[in-house]
């Protein structure tokens, strides 16, 4: 199975500048670059001879760039008939969507189309994120959510052009929205490109990282609502809580003081995330019928989301993940002994309904 990578983030947001070390830098590696040519910044001025009437062109460095302007079932498939004919070879494909694009309809391709399914394999949606104009651009773009709440990795570009406070408050921010991803500030200049590979973000594995300061919050957040005092688990302090909202349970945005000293701004973002934890069972038939209910109405709202589930009857742990409506399941590995069997859920969407989804999981419980 051939690696994808899927490359999204904003005009300007930097995915030009790491296309072009990908398509000329001497790295040693076969990538096969398919350009989306909706884009405002193609690279093909800089690097491709505009004459060339081909769509494929071979780099000096051994890569390939394929310009699509239809369909990339088509330009997969194409891409793949070469290679087996041995006119070009690759070991792995990156796709820029253009600056505007949603990435969902892309990651889905490699889930619904059969031939495409068996010849590639989505290793992760990265997204780049521009330091400097980030947070304009969140505020007025749902699509700019939308590359943020489907990424495996968020990569910050730019972040020198701001103060580090910024930096902490964009941080903040995309945290929120997806707790999921990994966060790394990055100069595409010199960062390796190693570490944009191989990721696995869509594999069906036992662990679940998130954002331990969302997990913090999430506690707080719990506190008012049930009384439970589940903030030792986490060993953060959560320092002041006089900015509660007690009325809903929540606080605006944490605040919690985590070294920050800054208040962070409060913004009502459509992309959000949040997370289901219990130390009780699944009914499996119950939970069945209740993911299935909530894909059918909030398929196309839920971005990603992705489990470590302790089941009844099952002595292992279960992992489920996935994207839209499309989602798989898998038994993992044994619960550890000392180990305490819980759930851990995550989920990422536009305008989903939190308290609906939270409070129907916990019927599914025994």
């Amino acid at each position: 199975m051939t690696p994808v990578t899927i490359l999204t983030g904003f005009l300007g947001s930097g995915k030009t500048t790491l296309l072009k070390r990908i398509l000329t830098e001497a790295h040693g590696m076969k990538i096969a670059v398919i350009e989306n040519e909706f884009g405002e910044e193609n690279i093909d001025n800089d690097i491709l001879v505009q004459e060339n009437a081909e769509q494929i062109v071979q780099m000096s460095n051994g890569c390939i760039c394929c310009t699509i302007r239809g369909d990339l079932v088509q330009a997969l498939s194409d891409l793949n008939s070469q290679r087996d004919a041995g006119t070009i070879q690759f070991d792995r494909v990156v796709i820029e969507t253009t600056g505007l694009a949603n990435p969902g309809p892309v990651a889905q391709t490699f889930f619904i189309d059969d031939e495409v399914a068996d010849t590639y394999r989505l290793d992760a949606i990265i997204t780049l994120v521009d330091a400097k104009h980030a947070q304009k651009q969140l505020d007025e773009h749902e699509v700019v959510q939308r590359q943020v709440g489907f990424a495996d990795r968020l990569f910050i570009t730019k972040a020198d052009l701001v103060t580090p406070e910024a930096v902490g408050d964009l941080k903040h921010r995309l945290a929120h929205m997806n707790p999921r991803a990994p966060q790394q500030v990055v100069d595409f200049g010199k960062a390796d490109l190693k570490e944009i590979f191989d990721i696995h973000g869509f594999n069906l594995n036992d662990k679940l990282d998130i954002d331990p300061e969302f997990l913090a919050a999430a506690d707080h957040a719990h506190d008012h609502d049930h009384g439970h005092d589940h903030g030792h688990e986490h060993g953060h302090d959560h320092g002041d809580h006089s900015h509660c909202d007690h009325d809903h349970g929540h606080c605006d945005h944490e605040g919690h003081d985590h070294g920050h000293h800054h208040h962070h701004a409060h913004h009502d973002d459509a992309i959000k995330s949040f997370v289901f934890r219990s130390e009780k069972q699944f009914d499996p038939a119950k939970l069945e019928d209740f993911l299935g209910s909530i894909l059918q109405v909030y398929g196309e709202r839920l971005l990603r989301y992705k489990g470590v589930l302790n089941m009844r009857g099952i002595d292992r742990r279960v992992v489920f993940q996935g994207v839209h409506q499309m989602m798989g399941s898998d038994v993992g590995t044994k619960w550890q002994p000392g180990e305490t069997p819980n759930t851990k859920m995550v989920f990422i969407g536009a305008e989903l309904p939190k308290d609906i989804i939270l409070q129907g999981l916990e019927r599914c419980l025994v």
